[in-house]
């Protein structure tokens, strides 16, 4: 059974520098575009009652409330369903959050990146750090009670007591949740092609991170960029480190059911025209599940339950891997915990090498 669902939103009003994501500035497709997401969703979608839906972009909050008043109605999902939408902090008014909330919305994740000025500007952000300040007092005013903030480390001329500040400042707003993203230049955004100047390397980025890990104390560290008051985790992300399955609908989605990960037309040209299609399916073979689980479980700070995944995949964990464990336990990447392993803090900063030992 599938009982969470992304649905991608690729518009934005102007991209982002460092964003690679599948986004367009042409608003103007947003009515053909929904018209070829419901076609989607009513050949794909079983009517499961959803426990999680996520509003992804590009730019949600670029819709209407009717729209996505349209977006959601076939749907099946209650209040007790985390429904969560992205929205950018500027121009956000308390009648649009409150129509959101009527529409079952109920947790917000707003793109704030930093509180610095000049760095926005220098990324190619709009917002101002006025505007995240008053994007989450307006939230939290109208009723909103699960509110994550974005931040990106790493940024031009960024440095490592001023990420720490941008931290502080977060947790004076009244924020449940935080996510903290290390800049990377991907191909396809505009920093690919015109590079910054003063960007952290591997090495600062890596004080970054630590210094975060001991800046939001308080908030529980579950994953490995996001942070939580007690109770207020991700349930929709948490579905995608438990390997479960889920729902992706719209261009360049990505869903994952019963074994087999699929995506979707990239281009809005062709995602409109060809809403059924899936360019991409791969059925995911024995070792390529448990080579996942390992990757997702390792994720979660809590890290591999080897009694579950024991009786998953009918191995030991340990005894298949001890030469693994063995060598980061000794080194000081992994730790034991009263139920399997984990990563520590230092594990946490090379776990692609640690991870890329566990594929045969």
């Amino acid at each position: 059974m599938t009982t969470s669902t992304y649905i991608h939103i690729p518009f934005c009003r102007q991209k982002c520098f460092y964003c690679s994501f599948v986004s367009f500035a042409c608003p103007e497709l947003i009515p053909e575009y929904l018209d070829a997401l419901g076609k989607e969703i009513k050949q794909f979608y079983k009517g499961e009652h959803l426990k999680t839906i996520y509003l992804g972009g590009g730019t949600p909050s670029i819709l209407s409330c009717g729209q996505i008043e349209k977006l959601l109605k076939p749907l099946n999902f209650s209040n007790s369903t985390e429904v969560t939408m992205e929205l950018n902090p500027e121009h956000l008014e308390k009648k649009y959050l409150a129509e959101l909330k009527k529409l079952g919305v109920n947790r917000l994740s707003l793109g704030c990146q930093s509180f610095d000025r000049e760095i926005l500007s220098a990324i190619g952000r709009k917002h101002t750090p006025q505007e995240v300040e008053a994007a989450v007092k307006i939230a939290l005013e109208t009723g909103f009670e699960n509110i994550s903030l974005d931040f990106i480390y790493g940024l031009p001329n960024q440095t490592k007591e001023g990420f720490r500040k941008d931290l502080i400042k977060a947790k004076t707003l009244g924020i449940q949740h935080i996510s903290l993203y290390g800049l990377k230049i991907d191909e396809g955004c505009y920093f690919y092609k015109n590079p910054p100047q003063n960007i952290a390397d591997e090495y600062l980025q890596a004080e970054m991170y630590l210094a975060a890990i001991e800046t939001l104390s308080g908030f529980e560290h579950y994953e490995i960029s996001n942070f939580a008051q007690k109770g207020f985790e991700s349930r929709h992300n948490l579905n995608y480190w438990n390997n479960e399955n889920y729902y992706g609908f719209g261009a360049a989605a990505h869903g994952y059911e019963n074994g087999e990960r699929y995506s979707n037309h990239e281009t809005l040209k062709d995602y409109i025209n060809a809403p059924l299609e899936k360019p991409y399916r791969h059925k995911l073979s024995a070792q390529e599940k448990l080579e996942e689980e390992i990757f997702l479980g390792f994720r979660r700070l809590e890290g591999i339950n080897c009694k579950k995944f024991n009786e998953k995949f009918g191995i030991n964990f340990e005894e298949k891997y001890s030469k693994i464990l063995e060598k980061y336990f000794s080194s000081g990447h992994l730790e034991k915990t009263g139920c399997g392993w984990k990563l520590t803090n230092s594990g946490i900063l090379v776990s692609n090498v640690i991870l890329s030992e566990f594929i045969e």
